[in-house]
């Protein structure tokens, strides 16, 4: 990995972050009122170790057995391909909205506006899945019984609460994130530790024993079903460039919070899950289905009544700020793709708020949306684990766009001139990446319950044939990506140069 030319040290104002933005197009209303650890804690925050493994840990232990937990470690892999790829992309091209705006660069409008329209049905359907897994432990907290409509309406309530907050701006959203993430990377540590002390029930070898969950047949794919947890997980670190107009120096700062949000992202959920295992009363228990919550079991064995529930006021903060942070980035990527009037109602959804510089009405349909997802889950009897499903593919589909828009564009001759780029590694880190998308979204949808009826066993395939079929018609119909003469495709021809870069 290299960095540009230019001398680190050098004194770095907004004027140059606006020179360049607008020798790439644009100009910005955002306050660039991020810095490095704002924008990382935002990717975190999203990422959210906490709400990733206390949501699934459940149901991957009781499919894959304690060596679930290595699919974290795989999926961070893989996942950090990929944030090095969009590292050098976004250093190129810091715009709001991330993959929308660098799908438009490095390929083209029509090849941008699908990636875009994918991104933001996944980011919407991600929220809904977030706040729905949050609606039981908010019932525990208030001594409610989490059945299916008190977790519904928690969960609508916990959207209204980060929607409020979120219009509150940048600095606060900023603020925000950071205290979720101290408090989240502090309650992951604490409570780990505590359960190691006073729970632990099996030893490190429990990790590589299956306990024959495979049955007779081989174990490879009930841990590919249990992989879901990692799947789920390892996304978040795009957030920090979907944020690029607030972010101070975003070319220098974005690639690392991205990296710093694998890095650290992926050593709290491994410690998590970690110390969760060893806890685990009885694997049996729940590979029978006898204890389908074990998170809840290890930690009220271990903290009591009364210190479960202050565990669990930390977990909320953690689903608090990760639905923030969901909600941000989706609502700078409905800005985005606003701005070039890209879908209908752009009038209204690229408005801006100059007291507060943020997009109202993006947030409030970044909110909208899950709470209609949400309301409609109640007809499943799984509804957390399929909106799960379809949110991660949707989100991995979106990436893998970018990542092959940017494969295309490198085989075209494209060279990134960003302050981060891969140098001489950059078209192997690109294939390497592609390739694990490929294979961890053919996961998802590979169908598991031969039992059940075709459309349930390909729900997760059959949902994004439905998102990309409906998308495909409308932009083959009213041409959207014709709406806008923003710059396109022009990755190969055009090198970005920065202010105070000789020529």
């Amino acid at each position: 990995m290299t960095t540009s030319p230019l001398d680190p040290t050098a004194s770095h104002t907004h004027d140059d972050d606006d020179a360049h933005l607008a020798s790439l197009g644009y100009r910005s209303d955002f306050k660039r009122d991020m810095n490095l650890w704002g924008n990382f804690a935002l990717g975190f925050t999203y990422l959210s170790p906490v709400v990733g493994v206390y949501s699934l840990f459940g149901s991957s232990l009781a499919q894959g057995g304690p060596p679930m937990i290595w699919a974290i470690v795989l999926a961070a892999l893989g996942q950090l391909l990929v944030a090095l790829v969009f590292g050098e992309v976004v250093a190129q091209y810091p715009v709001a909205g991330g993959v929308y705006p660098w799908a438009r660069r490095l390929w083209g409008r029509r090849w941008a506006w699908m990636t875009g329209w994918v991104y933001m049905i996944a980011l919407t359907v991600t929220i809904a899945a977030v706040s729905y897994g949050a609606g039981p432990f908010v019932a525990i907290v208030l001594g409610i019984d989490p059945n299916t409509a008190v977790t519904v309406w928690c969960a609508i309530g916990l959207i209204l609460l980060t929607t409020v907050l979120n219009l509150g701006g940048t600095k606060l959203l900023a603020k925000i994130a950071f205290f979720g993430f101290a408090a989240e990377l502090v309650g992951a540590i604490v409570v780990g530790v505590w359960v190691l002390l006073t729970e632990r029930h099996h030893s490190i070898g429990a990790l590589f024993d299956t306990y024959d969950v495979q049955g007779s047949g081989s174990y490879f794919p009930a841990f590919a079903a249990a992989a879901l947890i990692g799947l789920y997980l390892f996304y978040g670190f795009e957030a920090c460039g979907d944020v690029a107009e607030e972010v101070r120096d975003p070319g220098r700062q974005i690639p690392k919070a991205m990296r710093m949000t694998i890095y650290i992202g992926g050593a709290a959920a491994f410690f998590i899950t970690f110390a969760l295992i060893l806890g685990v009363p009885s694997f049996a228990a729940v590979f029978a289905g006898e204890d389908p919550d074990p998170v809840s079991t290890v930690l009220e064995n271990a903290f009591g009544s009364v210190g479960f529930r202050i565990v669990l006021v930390i977990v909320l903060i953690s689903f608090l700020s990760c639905v923030l942070s969901l909600q941000a980035a989706a609502s700078r990527m409905i800005y985005a793709y606003a701005r070039d009037d890209m879908v209908p109602g752009s009038r209204l959804l690229k408005r801006f708020s100059q007291a507060r510089h943020v997009p109202p009405y993006a947030l409030s349909l970044a909110a909208l949306i899950p709470i209609v997802i949400i309301l409609g889950s109640q007809v499943s009897d799984n509804a957390l684990v399929r909106i799960i499903s379809f949110a991660s593919f949707g989100i991995y589909l979106a990436f893998m766009m970018v990542v092959a828009a940017a494969l295309r564009a490198r085989l075209r001759g494209w060279k990134p001139s960003g302050k981060f780029t891969l140098g001489q590694w950059g078209l192997l880190v690109t294939v390497a990446a592609l390739a694990y998308q490929l294979l961890a979204s053919l996961n998802m949808i590979w169908p598991r319950t031969p039992d059940a009826p075709w459309y349930d066993n390909w729900i997760v395939a059959v949902g994004a044939a439905i998102v990309v079929g409906v998308g495909l018609v409308y932009m083959l119909v009213a041409r959207p990506y014709r709406h806008s003469d923003a710059a396109h495709g022009d990755a190969v021809t055009l090198v970005t140069r920065y202010p105070g870069e000789s020529a």
